[in-house]
């Protein structure tokens, strides 16, 4: 990370925030204000946020931004309303799943471009579970948080499975140089 790391009180007030918007857009309410002159600059300047909700382990939803267009707290607010309602894999959050649910909230670094010139270079360039990795051609794109690198540990099975997501076959990476960016994240939850 190039940024500092928030700090413990920072962390507790994201976490606390999410809790609060996943809440107040289950049960229909307004999401929560935020007073930004209150906030430490760390929550008031521009940031990139993934929150993702578990159930016992098991992913319910999981909605971020890889570009920074707003405060760190105005966007973990956002996330994690999108993620509670809005994740298209997933039904809505039921009022009964509120207290269940696990938070987890993943600040992005600015993604950085990776250059390369053939497609076997790829693998080897990624650091998994650090990079989180961006795949792009033409209009299609997909993100995989450096979590993933837990699930997915081959660079290879990493990048077949993110060209996936993208809706690319799955192998695409093998054959054409893609737009790739790696970025890391500062990971805190519940």
């Amino acid at each position: 990370m190039t940024t500092s790391l928030l700090t413990p009180e920072e962390r507790v007030y994201l976490l606390k925030l999410a809790r609060d918007s996943i809440t107040d857009a289950v049960l229909h309410k307004p999401a929560p204000q935020i007073s930004l002159d209150a906030l430490s600059p760390a929550l008031r300047e521009p940031g990139a946020s993934f929150v993702t909700l578990t159930i016992e382990g098991e992913l319910r939803g999981c909605i971020g931004s890889l570009e920074a267009h707003q405060s760190l707290a105005e966007d973990v607010r956002e996330r994690a309303t999108q993620a509670a309602i809005e994740d298209y894999r997933f039904p809505p959050l039921s009022k009964e799943e509120i207290d269940l649910i696990q938070i987890e909230i993943s600040r992005l670094t600015k993604p950085v471009v990776l250059r390369y010139e053939k497609p076997e270079e790829l693998p080897n360039l990624l650091h998994p579970n650090v990079d989180g990795v961006i795949l792009q051609q033409g209009f299609r794109r997909a993100t995989f948080l450096p979590q993933v690198w837990e699930q997915l540990p081959d660079p290879q099975d990493f990048l077949s499975h993110l060209c996936a997501k993208m809706g690319a076959p799955h192998d695409l990476w093998r054959k054409a140089v893609l737009q790739v960016k790696i970025y890391q994240v500062e990971e805190f939850h519940e």
